[in-house]
């Protein structure tokens, strides 16, 4: 019997099968064993969403003496810091023991400071939102964060 024949003739036994309601022959009733999310890719992708939402957010940037945004150096490294809100700025302000000077601040939107204001900068800077808070986050500066040019493994490194 060619393949076609035995094709023919294993649709017409599903097809009547199906039209009977028999249940499915136990060699076709095996469970497939299930997927393992992959942990790299999942991070992957929560790491796109955190990005996506940070883009999309209006934060506040604290403001250093000369009026400023206020950065910080971590690992070698410029940060501007960024707060979801007061509440996230008076955390940070609380670990630095600074919880009773005023903290001037300007608001912004997550995709200008990356697409704009890391761009204008002299020196390679990221951006660090809710520093000293448990849903706290970096932004490097690396392709796919900020613009390739200003990026350190962009067009800057080449």
């Amino acid at each position: 019997m060619g393949f076609d024949e035995e094709w023919g003739r294993l649709r017409a036994a599903a097809a009547e099968r199906a039209a009977s309601g028999a249940a499915i022959p136990p060699a076709l009733d095996t469970a497939l064993p299930p997927v393992e999310p992959d942990p790299l890719e999942e991070a992957r992708d929560t790491a796109r969403e955190r990005l996506a939402d940070f883009r999309g957010r209006v934060v506040l940037v604290p403001l250093d003496e000369a009026g400023g945004l206020w950065t910080a150096q971590l690992g070698g490294l410029d940060w501007i810091y960024a707060f979801c809100d007061e509440e996230a700025l008076a955390r940070f302000a609380e670990a630095r023991g600074e919880a009773e000077r005023e903290w001037t601040y300007r608001r912004g939107v997550g995709a200008r400071l990356l697409d704009e204001v890391v761009p204008a900068l002299d020196f390679p800077c990221g951006v660090a939102l809710n520093a000293a808070g448990p849903d706290g986050v970096v932004f490097p500066p690396v392709r796919g964060i900020v613009p390739d040019t200003v990026a350190l493994d962009g067009e800057v490194a080449a």
